[in-house]
């Protein structure tokens, strides 16, 4: 029973330490993403100040890996966001390994001490024992036995079921990264083929009275203020 308890108290610390991560990361999660794409879509300065001052969370983080580049090309821009997602993706997993090994050696340990306690109880019981009193400690044994089988379910059960749990939150995580991501990328895209073509025709550009450079329509200090 010894070991059951310690996997039990594993598992439990790993549990509560995720539960307050997760809820930790899935406050504010979408307000993060909605802002720094807003004011992307009008000033990549503001964008990147409002992800830097959320970079306490790993969506903060990963829009930030690119907006922290000076004017990267789009397909540096791209890497950069796959680099930053497999990072916090991957730091979103801890503690994953310790519940899988939890739910396989959990049930395992609670048979093997049902095996070990009906060899103690039945080892030195004789078919002219039966009715005695050394038949009913040897019942008593086999029952206690059995506990520890019960246990061990019950311990891999309650971690499978937290695991699950957490599993959800990760693919949830994956959509919106890659969601969010996705739409980071395109707007630099626009953005850099906007920049490539003024650079390329820079006369048709200063001298167009149809097409304006986009300017900032967002209040800076007050989007980063917001976004903390």
């Amino acid at each position: 029973m010894w070991p059951l308890l310690v996997l039990s108290i594993l598992s439990l610390t790993v549990i509560l330490e995720r539960l307050w991560f997760w809820t930790k990361i899935l406050t504010k999660e979408k307000d993060i993403v909605n802002r720094v794409l807003d004011a992307a879509s009008q000033d990549w300065e503001t964008a990147a100040e409002i992800a830097r001052r959320s970079s306490n969370k790993p969506i903060g983080r990963f829009m930030y890996a690119p907006l922290r580049l000076p004017q990267p090309e789009p397909e540096v821009f791209k890497l950069a966001l796959e680099t930053a997602a497999e990072e916090e993706l991957g730091a979103m997993r801890r503690g994953d390994k310790i519940l899988e090994a939890v739910i396989a050696l959990a049930p395992l340990l609670g048979l093997f001490g049902t095996v070990w306690g009906l060899i103690v109880s039945l080892r030195d019981l004789r078919i002219s024992d039966i009715g005695t009193a050394a038949a009913s400690e040897a019942t008593l044994g086999i029952g206690q036995a059995l506990i520890s089988t019960a246990s061990g379910l019950v311990v891999a059960i309650f971690s499978l079921a937290f695991y699950r749990l957490f599993q959800l939150f990760l693919f949830n995580q994956v959509k919106i990264f890659r969601k969010s991501g996705n739409e980071l990328e395109l707007l630099y895209r626009q953005f850099w083929s906007r920049l490539q073509l003024e650079d390329s025709h820079p006369a048709s550009y200063n001298n167009s009275s149809t097409r304006e450079k986009p300017k900032p329509k967002l209040d800076s200090a007050n989007a980063v203020e917001d976004a903390e």
